[in-house]
């Protein structure tokens, strides 16, 4: 069962400002990314077809604070540990922090909290909140207390 997951990308030119420092809008996209890499690791997709009607993740809450700037061309982590997990909800903690080439010597530069909602997307175009399915909720476990300590 996972309960954490990390990715490491470069900041590119687009996801900065005219200062130079990253946007803080491409945060939520880090934290998205990163999750969506999560699921992918555990053999799914935020998306799940395989189901009539498919099921998703809607966000219901998100939220970052800034520590440090981060700039084009750094190397970023973004760490996400489950925070939560509850019948139909899943939150997500994470860490992000400015790494060099090889991912080594972190710097802490911000953290992050989504939430999800597990939902069924009907054809009328209805959304209803529906328990996360067996398959994937059997491979997802709360991180440890002292991980999520911030």
């Amino acid at each position: 069962m996972a309960y954490e997951f990390k990715v490491t990308r470069r900041v590119e030119f687009s996801e900065t400002d005219m200062a130079g420092i990253v946007h803080f809008s491409n945060f939520f996209r880090y934290m998205e990314s990163a999750e969506h890499a999560f699921y992918r690791s555990l053999g799914c997709s935020v998306i799940l077809k395989q189901f009539d009607p498919e099921l998703g993740f809607p966000r219901v809450h998100a939220e970052c604070d800034y520590k440090k700037p981060l700039r084009f061309e750094e190397f970023v982590e973004i760490h996400l540990l489950v925070r939560e997990k509850r019948s139909r909800v899943l939150s997500y903690f994470f860490r992000f922090s400015k790494v060099d080439e090889k991912g080594e010597n972190p710097q802490p530069i911000g953290t992050g909290l989504i939430t999800v909602v597990c939902v069924a997307h009907y054809r009328d175009g209805r959304m209803e909140a529906v328990p996360i399915p067996d398959e994937l909720a059997g491979k997802i476990q709360v991180a440890p207390a002292e991980l999520l300590a911030v």
